[in-house]
Formats: structure tokens, C-alpha cells, sequence
């Protein structure tokens, strides 16, 4: 998907949302336990609750890894469930990937060969040779870390060197000697307000995977003013709050009543 096919899906659904896949098999309601594949089950109900309010689906990776086998046949179930039904939507692997060079082949090699994910999320610390193999694939994305919303991003990421030029700078900077704003995004969390400013001085042309917004506080708002394009250059991720509205019957009912409120507040900024 280009930059403009991606905008193009933004208009056509008045909506930048990305619903993130964080299922947590202790949270998802008792009754779906009696499934053969509750997570799965549980992630069917949220897809097809929500597809036409967002433009994006993210599950992340730990959640179904801590399920050993099982939790990844519920990834991988779920990829295919998207991309059968709802071709149109983008799907970001939150994998946080970033190692030397043969092992991240072989990371995207997993991501974007074997599952025909959209993007991945990567660690830049490693340096150029631990994100450039998975930007030998042309048509997927690599979106790098950059300022996240977490109270522990103050440890490094705000850091800066003699010159003045705080890391998150650096990474924003260098990494786009590696790639242009058509292969590359930048995570930068919601919570930061300001900041985005900063960031769209050194990339101001570039989309951002904004985590964040709803159970992490951050404000949607702010995001907009400080971050969005004359292209919108914004993926609004919401897991929590849309994901565990209800842990009823009717979770998916409530679950599609979170996520168009946030499509009707995004609706209104576009």
C-alpha cells in the first residue's frame, strides 16, 4: 500500500483509527472460553464489530506468544481472517523487532513473506544493518520506533548529545538516509503533545503510528493539532478501550460503539 492509497483509504472512511489487537485470553469474556479458539473467536467479533470504522488492524505479538502455539495459530488466524474479508484494511505486526542483520532477514522473512503482513514495528537501536533487511521488500513498511508513549521513554529517547540533539532526533534523522516517508513511518506515542511538532520539523511528510490514545490518556486532539499532514500522516491506534468496552454478551456491540465515537471525533478533525 503507498502513502496515497493509504490516504485514500483515510478519506474514503472518514477514519484513521487502527484497532489494536491486544488480546488478553484472561480478559476477553468467560463465555468465549468454551470456544475451540477463544482469542481467535474473541478477535472475529472485534474485526467484524469495527472493519468499517478503521483502517487498521495491530495485533501485538506478545499477547499471543505468551499463549505459546496456540496464541500464534491465533495471530496467524486472525491475519488471514483480515485479509480474506477486508482486503482494504492494513495490517501492522507489533512485533518491536531489531537484530543483527541475518535475524532480522529472517524476521521479515516471517512478517511479510509467510503472513503477508503490512508493516512491521522495529527497534532502531541496533543501528542501519538491523533495519535495512526489512526494507529490502518494496511494496511493506518499516515503522521505527521513534518517541514512545511510555513514562520510561524519558530515560533515553529525550536524551541529549553535546550538540543539543536529543536521540529521538537522531533516530528520526538518520534513519531516513535509509528510506523515504514511502517505506518508513515512525512510532511516536500520544501522550508526548508538543513534541510533535519536533517531530514533524525532521519529518514532516512522514505517517506516524500514534499508540496512546483512550486507556493511556492520551489526546486525540493533540495529536491532530500538533501532528497531522495535509495527507492526514496519522494511524491512531486504541486497544484497550475499544477492546474491553463490555466483557459481557455484547462486548462486540460495545466494542463497535468505542470505535465510532473515535471515527466521529476523527471524522470531525479530517
Amino acid at each position: 500500500m503507498t502513502p496515497q492509497q493509504l490516504y485514500q483509504h483515510i478519506l474514503r472512511k472518514r477514519s484513521f483509527l487502527c484497532v489494536g489487537l491486544d488480546s488478553d485470553i484472561r480478559k476477553i469474556p468467560a463465555h468465549l472460553l468454551r470456544e475451540e479458539d477463544p482469542v481467535f473467536a474473541f478477535n472475529k467479533a472485534i474485526i467484524d464489530a469495527t472493519a468499517d470504522l478503521c483502517i487498521a488492524y495491530k495485533p501485538n505479538l506478545a499477547f499471543y506468544e505468551s499463549m505459546g502455539v496456540a496464541g500464534w495459530t491465533a495471530f496467524e488466524k486472525s491475519v488471514k481472517y483480515i485479509r480474506t474479508n477486508y482486503p482494504d484494511q492494513f495490517i501492522i505486526a507489533d512485533a518491536k523487532r531489531g537484530d543483527i542483520g541475518n535475524t532480522s532477514a529472517m524476521y521479515a522473512r516471517t512478517f511479510f513473506e509467510e503472513l503477508d503482513i503490512d508493516a512491521v514495528t522495529v527497534a532502531p537501536y541496533m543501528g542501519e544493518d538491523s533495519v535495512t533487511p526489512f526494507l529490502t521488500y518494496p511494496d511493506k513498511w518499516v515503522i521505527l520506533l521513534a518517541l514512545t508513549s511510555n513514562k520510561g521513554s524519558h530515560d533515553f529517547q529525550l536524551t541529549a548529545a553535546a550538540d543539543g540533539e536529543r536521540l529521538f532526533e537522531k533516530v528520526l534523522r538518520t534513519s531516513q538516509e535509509w528510506a523515504g516517508d514511502d517505506r518508513l513511518m515512525y512510532v511516536v506515542g500520544a501522550t508526548q503533545g508538543e513534541a510533535f511538532e519536533d517531530v514533524r520539523r525532521i519529518a514532516p511528510r512522514h505517517f506516524l503510528l500514534v499508540p496512546g490514545v483512550g486507556a493511556q490518556g492520551g489526546s486525540l486532539e493533540e495529536v491532530c493539532r500538533y501532528g497531522m499532514t495535509d495527507r492526514c500522516g496519522l494511524i491512531v491506534n486504541s486497544s484497550r478501550a475499544i477492546l474491553y468496552a463490555d466483557n459481557g454478551e455484547h462486548f462486540a456491540d460495545a466494542a463497535r460503539q468505542a470505535a465510532q465515537e473515535v471515527q466521529q471525533a476523527m471524522s470531525r478533525l479530517l
